[in-house]
């Protein structure tokens, strides 16, 4: 009898293993890749689990963020502490720069946000820099255009993608061939749940912007959203702010990004909350309601 103790993968240990395995693959295929950096928690997940590819050796990939300017302080304080703690380079990329070099216009009015604009600043941000591939945090349970994504997301030289045009995937073969010019996104979190990313941060004990945790804060409702104040976003005469306890299921421009109501304080209780949820984490998101298509479309121009 073989008295050897055997093991069984669990399906985190299964989900950690393919995305490493991606991750280890765009080091093997691309010459120049970067992991896109928001410090939200799907791309704390990935430096988190690049760390864990290369140790004992540093992440091979620098991390980039598009900053939009209209940022919660809380993410920008945790994104420089994370890059400290990493060891790695931060690339970062301004739409306010876009902005001042006429290559992107200010949308003006209640609803106006930058987050769109992203895409202008990221397509240049990978230009200048000539990446050829990036790492996204981006899972397919978040929305059904990202559903449609590939682990290697083929763009082409003018960074677009073509949901019509995407490479198979048979076993684990992923095609990173590309021409000059082209580049793709990869996402090697396609096929986890929010809920297995906060079941994995609870096994891993990864620190997350306070913004995910249920605290109090100065908030007012817009088309059914909490939105909170901020130095650019303010309420209208009819619109009333109050104080409630709120926390962020997703962190993107503030100008966008609604809160809801929660007493979630720890990761135990967001566990809990996100097992019960009847409305996806991106039901908050004001940019994904301006049509049908919303997030498909702006994929297409070159968005994460």
């Amino acid at each position: 009898m073989d008295k050897r103790a055997s093991y069984t993968l669990d399906h985190l240990d299964q989900l950690e293993a393919e995305a490493m395995f991606v991750i280890r693959e765009v080091a093997a295929q691309f010459e120049n890749a970067a992991i896109l950096f928001s410090a939200g928690k799907d791309s704390i997940l990935c430096a988190h689990l690049a760390a864990k590819a290369f140790w004992p050796s540093k992440i091979p990939f620098p991390l980039v963020h598009i900053d939009t300017g209209h940022n919660f302080p809380e993410t920008i304080a945790f994104r420089d502490v994370a890059i400290s703690r990493l060891g790695v380079r931060l690339v970062v990329g301004s739409v306010q720069t876009s902005i001042d070099e006429g290559k992107a216009e200010e949308e003006t009015g209640a609803g106006a946000s930058r987050n769109a604009l992203q895409s202008i600043t990221l397509l240049d941000t990978i230009e200048a820099h000539g990446f050829d591939a990036c790492i996204g945090g981006a899972r397919r349970d978040e929305e059904k255009a990202r559903a449609k994504e590939r682990f290697f997301s083929h763009r082409d030289e003018f960074g677009q993608w073509d949901p019509k045009n995407q490479r198979p995937e048979l076993w684990t073969l992923f095609n990173g061939r590309k021409k000059h010019g082209e580049n793709f996104r990869v996402f090697p979190l396609s096929n986890w749940t929010e809920l297995d990313v906060w079941q994995y941060i609870k096994r891993e004990g990864l620190e997350l912007p306070s913004l995910y945790f249920a605290h109090e804060r100065p908030v007012f409702e817009r088309e059914g959203m909490l939105l909170a104040v901020t130095d650019f976003l303010k309420p209208t005469d009819k619109e009333t702010v109050e104080t409630r306890r709120v926390r962020f299921r997703t962190i993107g421009d503030a100008t966008c990004t609604g809160a809801v109501v929660s007493d979630a304080a720890t990761v135990e209780d967001i566990i809990a909350e996100v097992a019960a949820a009847r409305i996806t984490e991106r039901g908050g998101r004001a940019d994904d309601r301006r049509s049908e298509a919303a997030m498909e479309d702006r994929k297409k121009q070159g968005y994460f």
